[in-house]
């Protein structure tokens, strides 16, 4: 009977083990979605910074708390931070309240965050929407990134790094984005776009 009681112990950790593993990667994942560093994440959580690192890295199986509260700043259900990717059925819907959604720091471009979550780290795609005159103002990405933006309606210009295009309704422009890189609605009407991010897909000749 005690040698039972011990295995069951042993399965219990094990299934801690893989729900923490699994919690780490989605946690690591939304924060760098929403392009939050570990600091970040602990002053909007309340969760401390190290707590957060040993979660993302698998060394601390954490209380529903803690889940709770990096839920909360994540933007995102309890139930769905804890669901494990293994036993997600193909075909997923995310609604409207599901879908993060940035705003610049003008208050006049609004990106929503449409791509996987799990391929966030070497390709983005997001839908795009610029008032007159709205401004999105964007560090450098990693070395060899690549941004295709589509522009469905309205006009919208590129300048990176002082080289600058423009674009209208049907014509996409393609563009590193390893360098600081500015969008801008330069029309007199709302503009719509649709970008896509390869984070480590070019190699430029």
């Amino acid at each position: 009977m005690a040698q039972r009681e011990r295995g069951g112990d042993r399965n219990l950790e094990s299934g801690a083990q893989a729900i923490t593993g699994q919690l780490g990667k989605t946690i690591q994942r939304l924060r760098k979605a929403y392009n939050l560093s570990l600091s970040d994440l602990s002053e909007q959580s309340g969760v401390a910074k190290s707590i957060i690192s040993q979660i993302e890295r698998n060394e601390t199986n954490p209380t529903l708390a803690t889940v709770w509260r990096l839920s909360q700043a994540l933007d995102m259900s309890v139930e769905r931070v804890l669901a494990s990717s293994e036993d997600a059925p193909f075909v997923e819907k995310l609604t409207r309240a599901d879908t993060p959604i940035l705003v610049s720091e003008d208050g006049l471009c609004r990106l929503t965050i449409i791509g996987w979550i799990k391929t966030v780290e070497w390709l983005q795609y997001y839908d795009f929407h610029a008032e007159p005159g709205g401004e999105l103002d964007s560090d450098a990405h990693q070395r060899g990134a690549i941004e295709c933006l589509s522009v469905l309606s309205g006009t919208l210009q590129v300048d990176v790094a002082g080289t600058v295009e423009t674009a209208k309704a049907g014509e996409t422009l393609r563009y590193r984005c390893d360098r600081r890189h500015t969008i801008r609605n330069v029309g007199e009407a709302p503009a719509h776009a649709f970008m896509v991010c390869m984070m480590k897909a070019a190699v430029l000749d």
